[in-house]
Protein backbone atom coordinates (compact mmCIF):
# COMPACT_ATOMS: atom_id res chain seq x y z
CA UNK A 1 0.00 0.00 0.00
CA UNK A 2 1.04 3.66 -0.83
CA UNK A 3 1.62 5.67 2.59
CA UNK A 4 -0.76 8.15 2.88
CA UNK A 5 0.78 9.01 6.52
CA UNK A 6 2.39 11.99 6.41
CA UNK A 7 -0.75 13.80 3.76
CA UNK A 8 -3.48 16.34 5.54
CA UNK A 9 -6.56 15.21 5.81
CA UNK A 10 -8.89 17.11 3.41
CA UNK A 11 -12.52 16.92 2.45
CA UNK A 12 -12.83 14.36 -0.57
CA UNK A 13 -15.71 13.33 -2.66
CA UNK A 14 -15.79 10.80 -6.21
CA UNK A 15 -19.11 10.77 -8.86
CA UNK A 16 -19.02 7.73 -10.75
CA UNK A 17 -21.41 6.51 -13.14
CA UNK A 18 -22.71 3.67 -15.59
CA UNK A 19 -25.44 2.14 -16.81
CA UNK A 20 -26.77 -1.40 -17.67
CA UNK A 21 -28.82 -1.35 -20.85
CA UNK A 22 -31.46 -4.22 -21.19
CA UNK A 23 -33.18 -5.77 -24.10
CA UNK A 24 -37.43 -5.16 -24.67
CA UNK A 25 -38.54 -7.60 -22.70
CA UNK A 26 -36.41 -6.85 -19.33
CA UNK A 27 -37.15 -3.26 -19.68
CA UNK A 28 -40.67 -3.42 -20.19
CA UNK A 29 -40.71 -5.89 -17.50
CA UNK A 30 -39.16 -2.86 -15.32
CA UNK A 31 -41.49 -0.19 -16.20
CA UNK A 32 -45.11 -2.43 -16.18
CA UNK A 33 -44.17 -3.86 -12.76
CA UNK A 34 -42.82 -0.80 -11.20
CA UNK A 35 -39.42 -2.44 -10.93
CA UNK A 36 -40.42 -5.23 -8.74
CA UNK A 37 -39.03 -8.76 -9.16
CA UNK A 38 -39.60 -11.58 -6.85
CA UNK A 39 -36.37 -10.45 -4.75
CA UNK A 40 -38.30 -7.48 -4.36
CA UNK A 41 -37.92 -3.43 -5.71
CA UNK A 42 -34.83 -3.97 -8.44
CA UNK A 43 -33.94 -0.26 -7.76
CA UNK A 44 -33.73 -0.51 -4.05
CA UNK A 45 -32.27 -3.16 -3.93
CA UNK A 46 -29.15 -2.01 -6.19
CA UNK A 47 -29.17 0.97 -4.59
CA UNK A 48 -28.58 -0.61 -1.26
CA UNK A 49 -26.40 -3.27 -3.04
CA UNK A 50 -24.00 0.02 -3.99
CA UNK A 51 -23.92 1.40 -1.00
CA UNK A 52 -22.43 -2.05 1.04
CA UNK A 53 -20.58 -2.28 -1.60
CA UNK A 54 -18.63 0.96 -1.38
CA UNK A 55 -18.21 0.12 2.44
CA UNK A 56 -16.29 -2.69 1.80
CA UNK A 57 -14.00 -1.62 -1.20
CA UNK A 58 -10.54 -1.84 0.71
CA UNK A 59 -11.97 -5.35 0.89
CA UNK A 60 -12.61 -6.03 -2.52
CA UNK A 61 -9.62 -4.31 -4.32
CA UNK A 62 -5.88 -5.00 -3.21
CA UNK A 63 -3.76 -2.30 -1.61
CA UNK A 64 -6.87 0.41 -1.13
CA UNK A 65 -6.96 1.91 2.05
CA UNK A 66 -9.64 1.52 4.42
CA UNK A 67 -11.90 4.64 4.68
CA UNK A 68 -13.98 6.34 7.18
CA UNK A 69 -16.89 6.96 4.82
CA UNK A 70 -19.01 9.83 5.46
CA UNK A 71 -21.62 10.16 2.93
CA UNK A 72 -22.32 7.20 -0.14
CA UNK A 73 -25.82 8.36 -2.85
CA UNK A 74 -26.45 5.55 -5.17
CA UNK A 75 -28.86 6.83 -7.12
CA UNK A 76 -30.56 4.62 -9.88
CA UNK A 77 -33.74 5.50 -12.78
CA UNK A 78 -35.05 4.18 -15.77
CA UNK A 79 -33.68 6.00 -18.78
CA UNK A 80 -36.42 4.84 -21.59
CA UNK A 81 -34.52 6.79 -24.86
CA UNK A 82 -31.48 4.11 -23.65
CA UNK A 83 -33.77 1.50 -22.93
CA UNK A 84 -31.29 1.41 -19.23
CA UNK A 85 -30.82 1.59 -16.47
CA UNK A 86 -28.71 4.37 -15.11
CA UNK A 87 -26.64 4.30 -11.60
CA UNK A 88 -24.90 7.49 -10.30
CA UNK A 89 -22.98 7.22 -6.75
CA UNK A 90 -21.32 10.02 -4.61
CA UNK A 91 -19.12 9.42 -2.17
CA UNK A 92 -17.70 11.79 0.31
CA UNK A 93 -14.59 11.25 3.20
CA UNK A 94 -12.34 13.58 5.08
CA UNK A 95 -9.35 11.72 4.87
CA UNK A 96 -5.64 11.54 3.37
CA UNK A 97 -6.77 9.26 0.07
CA UNK A 98 -9.65 9.24 -2.36
CA UNK A 99 -13.04 7.83 -2.94
CA UNK A 100 -12.95 6.88 -6.68
CA UNK A 101 -12.51 3.44 -5.79
CA UNK A 102 -15.39 3.58 -3.64
CA UNK A 103 -17.52 5.55 -5.66
CA UNK A 104 -16.80 2.88 -8.82
CA UNK A 105 -17.23 -0.23 -6.92
CA UNK A 106 -21.04 1.66 -5.75
CA UNK A 107 -21.87 2.08 -9.51
CA UNK A 108 -20.37 -1.43 -10.17
CA UNK A 109 -21.71 -3.40 -7.90
CA UNK A 110 -25.67 -1.56 -7.85
CA UNK A 111 -25.09 -2.73 -11.61
CA UNK A 112 -24.38 -6.20 -11.11
CA UNK A 113 -27.46 -5.97 -9.05
CA UNK A 114 -29.67 -4.73 -11.76
CA UNK A 115 -28.16 -7.33 -13.95
CA UNK A 116 -28.60 -10.51 -11.41
CA UNK A 117 -32.20 -9.53 -10.17
CA UNK A 118 -33.22 -9.15 -14.06
CA UNK A 119 -31.66 -12.12 -15.85
CA UNK A 120 -34.25 -14.19 -15.49
CA UNK A 121 -35.78 -12.40 -17.86
CA UNK A 122 -33.46 -12.19 -20.36
CA UNK A 123 -29.53 -12.95 -19.84
CA UNK A 124 -28.36 -10.40 -22.99
CA UNK A 125 -27.57 -7.06 -20.87
CA UNK A 126 -24.96 -4.87 -20.87
CA UNK A 127 -23.02 -2.58 -18.59
CA UNK A 128 -21.43 0.20 -19.70
CA UNK A 129 -19.53 3.51 -19.48
CA UNK A 130 -18.66 3.28 -15.57
CA UNK A 131 -16.40 5.97 -15.27
CA UNK A 132 -15.57 8.20 -12.32
CA UNK A 133 -16.66 12.15 -13.75
CA UNK A 134 -16.05 13.68 -10.70
CA UNK A 135 -13.12 14.32 -7.99
CA UNK A 136 -13.15 17.22 -5.45
CA UNK A 137 -10.18 17.25 -2.92
CA UNK A 138 -6.46 16.05 -2.15
CA UNK A 139 -2.92 17.14 -3.93
CA UNK A 140 -4.17 17.35 -7.68
CA UNK A 141 -7.37 19.61 -6.97
CA UNK A 142 -10.93 19.34 -8.44
CA UNK A 143 -11.35 17.34 -11.93
CA UNK A 144 -14.78 17.19 -13.79
CA UNK A 145 -15.07 15.00 -16.60
CA UNK A 146 -16.93 16.61 -19.61
CA UNK A 147 -18.76 13.71 -20.74
CA UNK A 148 -21.28 12.97 -18.12
CA UNK A 149 -24.70 11.45 -17.94
CA UNK A 150 -27.58 12.81 -15.15
CA UNK A 151 -31.07 11.80 -14.37
CA UNK A 152 -32.43 14.59 -15.94
CA UNK A 153 -30.86 12.86 -19.41
CA UNK A 154 -34.17 10.75 -19.10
Amino acid sequence: MVSVTDKAPTKREAKAIGRIVLPDQAYKLLQENQVQTAKGNVLTVAQIAGIQAAKTTANLIPLCHPLLLGLIDVRLWLNDEKQSVECESTVQTSGKTGVEMEALTATSVALLTVYDMCKAASKDMTIEGIRVVEKIGGKSGPWKSTTHFKQSDE
